[in-house]
């Protein structure tokens, strides 16, 4: 079992985003380039051949879909790579664990500073996907808050990894047999109602679906009561495996 979190989780978070000040134009840089190669290269180039999906150009099709995998890519490898840097390389835990701050924090800071890894991608991507004309203004205020919620999703997920990885080398598994697939079978790319039924059944377990079920119809100005079934789905798998992160990470570092 494991304590609540406390507020002094925010230490945690605020000691990553000093450290990520210090390098800031290095890491937002990527943020714009890949998703507008992306398009480029895609919705545009290949959209050339596909024509439309659903009434609207590829590219249209294929921005929000880059937008919410884009979220998950900076929450995991926050939260896998550079967590288990802090915590196995650098000590980082065991010096913060000397101080009133608890396990629990430790992870509810950790999940929080992978979302705001996510908040940060996403918020540049929206920027370059709107100056382009693929997605309304307006639609920030759906697409933002549930980037925010990707961004828990995938950092929790990957704190559970990242209690049970016995060596760095170990997350070529999770990124390579998980979130690549995920990747492909999320309807990013392609409309999953062409697939065939059980596909289509496996594509509704991955989160990454119900995400981007709900921001590319927001991105085009498309918004539905149904929004809310996806979202509960999202938070509801953030929250199961937010706890078993918690429960696997106390036990690591107490080993």
């Amino acid at each position: 079992m494991t304590d609540l979190p406390s507020w002094r989780a925010r230490h945690i978070w605020y000691r990553d985003w000093e450290v990520f000040k210090k390098t800031a134009i290095t890491n937002i840089l990527p943020y714009f380039a890949e998703p507008l190669l992306f398009i480029l290269a895609l919705g545009y180039g290949l959209g050339l051949f596909v024509g439309e999906i659903g009434g609207v150009s590829y590219a249209q099709f294929l921005a929000p879909g880059i937008l919410a995998s884009s979220a998950m890519f900076a929450a995991s490898y926050e939260c896998t790579y550079s967590t288990f840097v802090r915590m196995i390389f650098q000590k980082t835990f065991e010096a913060v664990l000397c101080t009133p701050v608890s396990i629990e924090d430790i992870v509810l800071g950790e999940v929080a500073w992978g979302a705001t890894k996510s908040l940060i991608s996403g918020a540049c991507i929206f920027t370059v996907i709107w100056a382009l004309g693929l997605a309304k203004p307006e639609s920030a205020l759906v697409i933002i808050p549930v980037v925010v919620l990707v961004g828990f999703m995938f950092a929790s997920l990957s704190i559970f990894f990242t209690s049970i990885v016995p060596s760095m080398d170990a997350f070529n598994y999770y990124f390579t047999l998980l979130l690549s697939p995920m990747f492909l079978l999320s309807g990013i790319f392609f409309p999953l109602d062409q697939l065939p039924s059980f596909v289509q059944g496996l594509a509704w377990l991955l989160p990454l679906t119900h995400a981007v079920n709900v921001i590319r119809p927001a991105a085009l100005g498309l918004y539905s009561a149904s929004f809310i079934y996806d979202v509960v789905w999202m938070a509801a798998f953030t929250l199961i495996f937010y706890a078993i992160a918690a429960v696997l990470m106390k036990r690591r570092l107490k080993d």
